[in-house]
């Protein structure tokens, strides 16, 4: 019988609690733009959009602050992944789909409509996907015994 330890693989390290606490506050404030968008549709009361509006430009600051920090996080090289870098690069296509987001609503109400509630849509989408990677089981650290 072979008595020697049994390897246990080393997965990614996990995300910092305030790294994961910053991509996680961008996710309900994405959702609420889109519940937003949503009353609009169904009332077309303009204060929705002002509502929305902000929203998003508050999920884009979480967003943005938690692909800075991965981004820096990067420079490890403990860090540098295949899951970190689909999770930094699915952050990227959040900012970047809510700075779009931003500018949709930033026309007039009666312009928007449509395409707004697409665009939170896909920023939820989006984040949702990110926070699958950071919380999921890619980037969390776990025991693999062989």
């Amino acid at each position: 019988m072979d008595t020697r330890p049994v390897p246990v693989a080393r997965p990614d390290r996990p995300l910092h609690p305030l790294h994961l606490l910053l991509a996680s506050s961008a996710f309900p404030l994405f959702l609420g733009a889109l519940f937003a968008d949503i009353a609009y549709a169904r009332t077309y009361e303009i204060q929705w959009t002002n509502f929305a509006s902000w929203l998003v430009a508050g999920a884009l600051a979480f967003a943005g602050l938690a692909l800075v920090w991965a981004l820096l996080a990067l420079l490890a090289p403990a860090a540098r992944t295949r899951g970190r870098y689909v999770y930094v690069g699915l952050l990227a296509l959040t900012c970047v789909l809510g700075f779009v987001n931003s500018l949709v609503h930033a026309m007039d109400a009666w312009q928007k409509m449509p395409q707004a509630l697409v665009w939170s849509v896909l920023c939820v989408l989006s984040i949702g996907a990110a926070l699958w990677f950071a919380f999921g089981g890619t980037l969390r650290r776990r025991e693999v015994v062989a």
